[in-house]
């Protein structure tokens, strides 16, 4: 079946079989044939967001919001060390970056 798909698809277009793709769109996709997996990840674009945002350095972890948390100018930085700090993100840009 899918050798007909790319006959047919080499009648419509100039192609090459270039064998098993492993990136495609800047997702990685990765294979493990003996365990029988799949995966996909976006790990150049988290590294590419971390050092635009300059957070290259930040430690790995788990995320400790839940789903649909509501945030409240009550939790926006107070003092002039954690403003100077928050100052230098755009939030708009990051938020974007990561929906």
């Amino acid at each position: 079946m899918l050798g007909d798909i790319k006959a047919w698809l080499s009648t419509q277009f100039s192609m090459k079989d270039m064998s098993e793709a492993s990136y495609i769109l800047g997702i990685k996709i990765y294979r493990d044939r003996s365990r029988r997996m799949l995966g996909l990840t976006q790990s150049s674009y988290i590294e590419k967001f971390l050092k635009r945002f300059k957070m290259e350095h930040s430690k790995r972890g788990l995320l400790p919001m839940r789903h649909g948390i509501k945030l409240s100018k009550k939790q926006s930085p107070k003092t002039d060390e954690e403003l100077k700090r928050m100052s230098n993100i755009p939030y708009a840009s990051a938020v974007g970056s990561i929906q």
